[in-house]
């Protein structure tokens, strides 16, 4: 299938998560923005609080992708690394860029705290960025090229996403449409095959779950061509239908 939408990758970084300390919450949230905007997320990696794991992501991820999102390592502490790590990736030094400083030295003076050494190491940024607007705690993100580094709080995050989604080469949102299968995903599987082979534009997932009546399929069939995914879901719905009748399943209903 030729996919002409930009695409993206995301990289969350910090050791809380690969501990489990932190439950990440950042991912599901870009997935489902970037959906909205029409942009296929097609990767997303863990990594740790570590230099050269950051930057060989960065650089694998930025030439394979339209866009990177990075979430996490901005903040004021030792182990926020990730304006360093970027700045590694890209070859280029790291200062303090004036414009955040004064962002960062108005607010501190507005809610009264010292803009000391730590909170000012969130004005660092690699030369050639530019900033991301944060309405939430001000603390800027950045972008540089294709890359976008975001913090990890999400509530933070999801200011930064709205500032940067303007600027955003978006493409024709996806379309979906699901079925819920009373019967369990080896039933199915041929006929989804099938469908698939007829039909290989439009993108098809079974995901099996249980229920109190047994096991159950939930069948998702995506695409951008709303009169194929209208061709596709009928023709999977047809085959659903025929198994129920035949006894193999214990029935199928379009789910919402």
């Amino acid at each position: 299938m030729t996919n002409l939408a930009p695409t993206a990758a995301v990289l969350l970084i910090g050791n809380e998560i690969l501990s489990g300390r932190t439950k990440d919450k950042n991912l599901g949230f870009i997935a489902d923005y970037l959906t909205a905007l029409g942009i296929d997320l097609l990767e997303a990696r863990v990594v740790a609080d570590d230099e050269a794991a950051i930057a060989d992501a960065v650089n694998a991820l930025r030439v394979r992708y339209t866009y990177v999102f990075t979430t996490g390592g901005i903040g004021p502490t030792h182990d926020d690394i990730t304006a360093d790590c970027i700045a590694v990736a890209f070859g280029v030094g790291i200062s303090h860029h004036p414009d955040a400083v004064q962002i960062l030295e108005t607010y501190f003076k507005q809610i009264g705290r010292e803009a000391n050494e730590a909170r000012m190491r969130m004005a660092r940024v690699p030369h050639g960025a530019t900033l991301i607007e944060n309405s939430v705690s001000k603390a800027p993100g950045f972008k540089i090229d294709n890359v976008y580094a975001m913090a990890g709080v999400p509530k933070v995050m999801h200011a930064m996403m709205d500032s940067i989604a303007p600027s955003l080469r978006k493409g024709e949102p996806m379309l979906s449409r699901s079925l819920q299968f009373l019967g369990g995903e080896g039933d199915i599987a041929k006929s989804l095959k099938e469908a698939q082979d007829t039909f290989p534009d439009v993108v098809m997932g079974s995901y099996p779950f249980e229920s109190g009546a047994g096991f159950c399929t939930n069948l998702v069939l995506r695409s951008r061509d709303k009169t194929r995914l209208q061709q596709a879901f009928d023709a999977v719905k047809l085959s659903a239908e025929a198994l129920v009748a035949a006894g193999k399943a214990r029935g199928v209903s379009e789910a919402v």
